[in-house]
């Protein structure tokens, strides 16, 4: 099925101004900060992220993916049974939405089912389709925007067509572990409201482990989440005209045990001042100073229902994988 186009009002060329604009605007923010600088995480995700955190899904001392895959293929169906037919499918963050494809053809052998992907990455829409496109009895309607903002158009667009579907939300990934906890909870109230009862969402969470394993994890051998990280500074030079040097900076990711976290830094090793047009200022950083890009809490089976009920949800089941710990969580509103 054709992919729909953005939900934004506005025409191609003023919505691409307009994340530009947002995009100049939150770099600024973030580098200007007194005391630690930071990026927003999900800048990452141009055509070059997206195809690098493909392959960081494919390395060795990257489990999370194969291990939601293995959730997914062994309880697809029972996930599919849980739910009162028919049944919509929004997924904030679908990626190539190759782990998505194994509950849509659960929910499909029951009834034709309408998947709503919704990204901020053009490119990773692109390759959802691709990857689900062919699937029978399955309508992809992609929505080019902020999570929350796909999700109220698709809630919204459920209520004019007089409701009667279920709603699931995919929130996969452990994509939720890039949020500190405190807006972690309030993320998922907002799509609580978005949610009625009958309706449910499917959560991905990583769980603790040895810490020398889940550093691993981020700063693999071959590279290749180095160059992830890296290329959010290329972005900002090509989208923004700025004139970070990549060789004056490290990949360096880093165990927070206080608060659960791994964060994913990039390291200056020279002092340097970076001009950045397109935000309209200059940014100076000393050696040895870190722009933090990234944060990935980890969580166990006590803190997720706890986030569940803080958020207005309650868990109704849960998933472990056993090699890689790894849990998909059904909440459904408490």
């Amino acid at each position: 099925m054709p992919l729909a186009a953005t939900t934004r009002a506005f025409s191609p060329d003023q919505s691409a101004a307009l994340r530009l604009a947002e995009f100049a605007a939150d770099v600024r923010d973030g580098l200007s900060q007194r005391g630690q600088k930071e990026l927003p995480s999900k800048y990452f995700y141009d055509d070059v992220g997206s195809a690098l955190f493909e392959a960081i899904t494919l390395l060795p001392e990257y489990g999370l993916t194969r291990a939601e895959q293995r959730i997914l293929a062994c309880h697809a169906d029972e996930i599919a049974a849980r739910l009162e037919a028919p049944v919509t499918v929004a997924e904030l963050g679908s990626g190539s939405g190759k782990k998505t494809r194994l509950v849509l053809e659960a929910l499909a052998r029951r009834q034709p089912t309408t998947y709503y992907p919704i990204e901020i990455s053009r490119s990773a829409l692109e390759m959802c389709e691709r990857e689900l496109d062919h699937l029978e009895s399955v309508s992809i309607v992609g929505y080019e925007s902020e999570y929350l903002e796909g999700l109220r158009a698709v809630a919204s667009s459920r209520t004019r067509a007089g409701g009667g579907d279920t709603l699931l939300v995919l929130f996969l990934g452990s994509s939720i572990g890039n949020f500190d906890r405190k807006p972690a909870d309030e993320f998922l109230a907002e799509v609580r409201r978005a949610l009625n009862p009958g309706d449910a969402l499917l959560l991905g969470t990583d769980f603790e482990k040895p810490v020398s394993r889940v550093t691993l994890a981020y700063d693999d051998p071959a590279g290749v989440t180095a160059a992830f990280n890296l290329n959010l500074l290329a972005r900002i030079n090509r989208e923004l005209g700025a004139n970070f040097d990549l060789r004056q900076f490290r990949h360096e990711a880093r165990y927070n045990s206080e608060r659960r976290r791994i964060e994913m830094h990039l390291r200056s090793t020279a002092d340097q001042t970076v001009t950045l047009p397109q935000s309209g200022f200059d940014v100076t950083l000393r050696q040895g100073e870190t722009i933090w890009t990234e944060s990935a809490h980890k969580y166990d089976r006590e803190s997720i229902a706890e986030m569940a009920a803080r958020s207005g949800f309650r868990c109704e089941a849960q998933w472990v994988d056993a090699e890689w710990p790894f849990a998909d969580s059904l909440l459904v509103p408490a």
